[in-house]
């Protein structure tokens, strides 16, 4: 049951992310027609190229990469991918059809705002292990056989991709804003996804050490160390407790330690990388 609603709760959050980033080029990219990155850039090229709904061939490119995943990558490809697709494709459908004017009539403006919330949207997509799809399916495909940075594979695919609304815009304006919402979204991503994982050590200096270890161990399932210590002024011994926990696990481990030693001395510092169980993977 806890699994389900762990599953539940993560497909939610994905549907969020996916709004927002629906949200971003329906109501600010494209009615401004600003070209930014990724297969969703491709569907709007054919889109001010034919008036032919976003949606369609959004559905249409991702179906053949899904397909062709499957078939190089394996039949265990991502589930989340398949799910994003399906509803960002029905969100691009509903939205395109609501939103038909511009928002915000200054270009520059409609490239920052779509850009934070397309990225904002991918990154929320991103920090429960989804993926939209996409130019990121043909680069796992591509790093399947070259030794090619699947970063690098995007990086080139969205220039290609931005720099071809020239053909359509022949303006070098709108490539420069394609590009500005291709920083900004990819800034965006970056920042949720530090946001999602940033981790703090915490030192709690207490008598009642004992007490605090025991109800951080029970009630937050994190793992304590003890370490000895001794006060320079005092000359006394103590015992101090390290704890590493997620940024949004503080809160609840600050009240544990209040609830027990309302006079405990507590220390708070964020770290640059856990690793370990209950934690990041090392991937190198």
């Amino acid at each position: 049951m806890n699994k389900l609603l762990k599953s539940f709760k993560a497909y939610s959050i994905i549907t969020l992310g996916l709004f927002i980033n629906a949200l971003g080029w329906t109501a600010f990219l494209i009615p401004a027609a600003i070209t930014g990155g990724g297969i969703t850039g491709v569907a709007t090229l054919i889109f001010y190229a034919t008036e032919i709904p976003l949606w369609i061939p959004y559905l249409i490119i991702n179906a053949f990469l899904i397909l062709a995943s499957i078939k190089v990558l394996g039949k265990n490809f991502g589930i989340k991918t398949i799910y994003a697709t399906a509803v960002l494709t029905l969100f691009f459908s509903i939205l395109q059809g609501i939103i038909v004017e511009p928002i915000v009539t200054e270009n520059f403006m409609s490239s920052v705002v779509g850009g934070i919330m397309a990225g904002v949207g991918v990154g929320i997509v991103f920090s429960q292990g989804g993926s939209t799809g996409g130019t990121d399916i043909i680069a796992m495909m591509i790093n399947k056989y070259r030794n090619i940075s699947p970063g690098k594979i995007i990086l080139y695919a969205d220039v290609l991709i931005i720099s071809s609304s020239f053909l359509i815009f022949k303006s070098i304006e709108k490539i420069v804003y394609g590009y500005v919402t291709m920083s900004i979204t990819a800034y965006a991503i970056d920042l949720v996804l530090t946001g999602a994982k940033r981790t703090v050590q915490v030192f709690i200096f207490s008598k009642m050490y004992d007490q605090i270890a025991e109800k951080i161990a029970g009630d937050m399932n994190r793992g304590i160390t003890l370490i000895d210590g001794t006060g320079w002024y005092s000359k006394k011994e103590s015992k101090i407790l390290m704890v590493l926990v997620k940024k949004q696990e503080s809160n609840t481990l600050l009240r544990i330690v209040k609830e027990i030693d309302p006079d405990a001395f507590i220390s708070v510092n964020s770290v640059m990388g856990v690793y370990g169980l209950g934690f990041d993977r090392i991937k190198t």
